[in-house]
Order: structure tokens, then C-alpha cells, then sequence
């Protein structure tokens, strides 16, 4: 059995990143009409772009109206929706809690948690009556395997995995919802805890050193994972948590 979308409306936040462009392509390859949602519209055109049937649209995610905005457009072009994956996000720099400002700590809550609960909220009407109706939250082995210096963002993505829990026991069976822990990845998500794109050998080193498939995630890992559980392969998976981590989580 092949995992196919055929028909299947989707919207990816954080779309034009690694992990959500590589989420867009699967969706899109497996016959899904995919909404590419990021705050870069440049950048979510471009991959729309290259996607049969799929459409850009700019979103804030830390904005409630620009999250309406964007499940109007949804209700306005499609009528409906089928699966979301909430993948946008991000960190800060490392930084100890103390020298974290409040700033930083409102940002960091609103990108990672808040966005994904509104976005959830927003798309539930939009899911009613779809057969095979399902939400995807992207965490991070972060909120359970915390690394030094990303409290704040630790504890973002815990509640990420929390909600996914919760939501998944208030809207079954209607809707299905899950979520995938993925160990760090070589994406543009490093330049803002390292300072630049590129790891140093060290710094890959130290990296891969604690994950026992000795390397770190690609996107197309995490992709793969996140059309799994969306697919009807994972039609009995509700409330899981699926660490995309190379065996990290065994250290």
C-alpha cells in the first residue's frame, strides 16, 4: 500500500523552511493540493511553485489575524481542509534562562505554542465531515532530551507535544492528531542557535556524537514521517508522539 493524497487539501505553516518545503514536495508528490504558508511569501511562491495545484500564502503565525487570514483564504479557495501540519517555529539564540528577555520569551511562546494551538483552532471547522480529517504538530526532542541554553524553547515545544495529547482525546474520532520530535537538522533552523549556516566539524561532531545513526535528521526524515502519520497508513495513530531523532531519545 502507497500513501496517496489524491483529492486531500493541506496546509503546511512554516512552508518555505526545510523541513515544511520538504513536507510541501511529499504531500504534493503523493497527489495533495498544498497550501504553502510562511511569512516569507517570496519564498512559500517559490515552492508553490514548483507544486502542482498549490497555492502561497503569507502568514504571521505570531499574528491571531494573519492565522484567520490565512484558514479564510482556505475556506475561500478549497471550502475545506483536510490535514494540517503545523510546522512553523523557532528558536534563539543560546542563551541561559537568566539572560533571556521578556521579549524573547513571548516570541518564543507565540512561534511555537500559541501559533500552533490558534492554527489548530482555526482549522477544525474547516475539517468537518472530511474522512481521514488530521492535524500534525511538529515538537522537538528538545522538550524531552532539553539542550543547555534553549529553556524557553524547550518548554514550547513540551507543551506542543502536550497539546497534541489533549487535542487528540477532545476531538477523536473526527480528527486524528499527532506529532513528530525530530533531532536537530542541518536547515537554516541552525543559524539561529549557531550564529551561521554551516557546522564546523566540531560542532557536527558534537552534534551526531549523542545520536547513534551517527548523523542528524534530513528533512526529507521528518517528511517522510509527518505523511506517514497523516496518510491512511497511520489511521489508527492518534495522540502519538514520533521521535524523527536517529535513536537519540536512547541516550
Amino acid at each position: 500500500m502507497r500513501i496517496d493524497f489524491t483529492g486531500k487539501i493541506v496546509v503546511v505553516t512554516g512552508g518555505a523552511g526545510g523541513f515544511g518545503s520538504a513536507t510541501a514536495r511529499t504531500f504534493a508528490g503523493a497527489g495533495a493540493r498544498v497550501v504553502v504558508s510562511d511569512i516569507n511569501l517570496e519564498k512559500a511562491q517559490a515552492v508553490a511553485s514548483e507544486l502542482e495545484g498549490a497555492i502561497a500564502v503569507r502568514t504571521d503565525v505570531t499574528s491571531p489575524e494573519s492565522i484567520t487570514e490565512l484558514f479564510e483564504t482556505v475556506r475561500s479557495e478549497f471550502g475545506g481542509l483536510d490535514i494540517l501540519v503545523n510546522n512553523a517555529g523557532a528558536p534563539t539564540p543560546k542563551r541561559d534562562l537568566v539572560d533571556t528577555s521578556l521579549d524573547d520569551i513571548n516570541w518564543l511562546i507565540n512561534i511555537n505554542y500559541r501559533s500552533t494551538v490558534l492554527a489548530s483552532q482555526a482549522a477544525l471547522p474547516l475539517m468537518k465531515g472530511r474522512e481521514g480529517a488530521n492535524i500534525v504538530n511538529v515538537a522537538s526532542i528538545s522538550a524531552r532530551r532539553p539542550r543547555p541554553g534553549g529553556t524557553v524553547y524547550n518548554s514550547t515545544k513540551a507543551g506542543v507535544e502536550s497539546f497534541t495529547l489533549a487535542l487528540a482525546a477532545e476531538v477523536a474520532p473526527e480528527v486524528r492528531v499527532n506529532s513528530v520530535s525530530p533531532v536537530i537538522s542541518e536547515t537554516g533552523f541552525l543559524t539561529s542557535i549557531y550564529g551561521h549556516n554551516e557546522l564546523s566539524d566540531a560542532d557536527r561532531q558534537r552534534l551526531v556524537t549523542g545520536i547513534p545513526l551517527g548523523r542528524t535528521a534530513d528533512t526529507q526524515d521528518v517528511a517522510n514521517t509527518i505523511a506517514f502519520l497523516a496518510s491512511d497508513l497511520g489511521n489508527f495513530h492518534t495522540g502519538v508522539n514520533l521521535q524523527v531523532d536517529g535513536g537519540r531519545s536512547i541516550n
